[in-house]
């Protein structure tokens, strides 16, 4: 019979494989934001969980060099019986609530600028573990003047779909979960550091998700809700 204290390490591990902190010897992998150009640019497409066409549209909104791509499927009119309801969540109401914009009958696109700030967006996850997987956003260098302002960080795990898989003509960063953190800069460093925002958690992973395209794609949006930073993982076999 294990010892208490093997179970504690045990549990201990697990843990901090969920939260990405440490790696297992056999898979060696890093997914994070570290090394890539910095967005500048979201294109968001809102797709009603009734519309299969939408979905499969050749003329969908693309994002060019530079800008990341967002797909948002939410509950349509016909609940369980829609085409898309298998991978509807009402994580796109809810951003499409924040956006100031009602849900299209069908499908909608918005594209925004990012505004230039000087700080700088983190992004990482681990490994899945028993259905979860440990994500963090990380934003560095705060503007001064953000101290106590009620800045957001929207942070999603998606499921990227190639073109030409999934019956989609385009490439999708599909929405599967979401976070999003309220922050007033409570987190003031030495004065030789600027102040940073530090949000870590475990996501759940939706059943039927094909976890070998899971990456996490993080924004933050100061007090006026303009999005100041952006950035995405990447996985790197090492």
């Amino acid at each position: 019979m294990p010892s208490l204290f093997a179970c504690r390490v045990s549990v201990l591990m697990t843990v901090l494989l969920a939260a990405g902190l440490v790696r297992p010897a056999v898979a060696q992998s890093s997914c994070a934001s570290d090394g890539q150009s910095r967005p500048v640019g979201l294109v968001e497409r809102f797709i009603s969980a009734d519309c299969r066409d939408c979905w499969a549209d050749p003329a969908a909104a693309r994002a060019r060099p530079r800008e990341i791509a967002l797909d948002w499927i939410f509950p349509g009119t016909q609940g369980e019986d829609a085409p898309l309801s298998a991978v509807a969540t009402r994580d796109g109401l809810k951003r499409l609530q924040a956006l100031g914009i009602a849900p299209p009958a069908g499908g909608s696109s918005r594209k925004t600028n990012m505004t230039r700030a000087p700080g700088t967006l983190r992004v990482a996850h681990g490994l899945p573990v028993s259905g979860y997987v440990g994500a963090s956003l990380e934003y560095k260098q705060v503007p001064s003047d953000a101290a106590g302002q009620p800045w957001s960080a929207w942070l999603a795990l998606v499921e990227a779909i190639p073109a030409g898989t999934e019956g989609t003509p385009v490439a999708r960063n599909l929405v599967r979960n979401l976070i999003q953190p309220l922050w007033n800069g409570r987190e003031q460093l030495s004065k030789k550091e600027h102040m940073r925002f530090i949000e870590s958690r475990s996501m759940d992973i939706p059943p039927g998700m094909n976890t070998d395209r899971l990456r996490v794609i993080g924004w933050v949006e100061d007090a006026q809700g303009r999005i100041v930073a952006a950035a995405q993982s990447r996985c790197a076999v090492r």
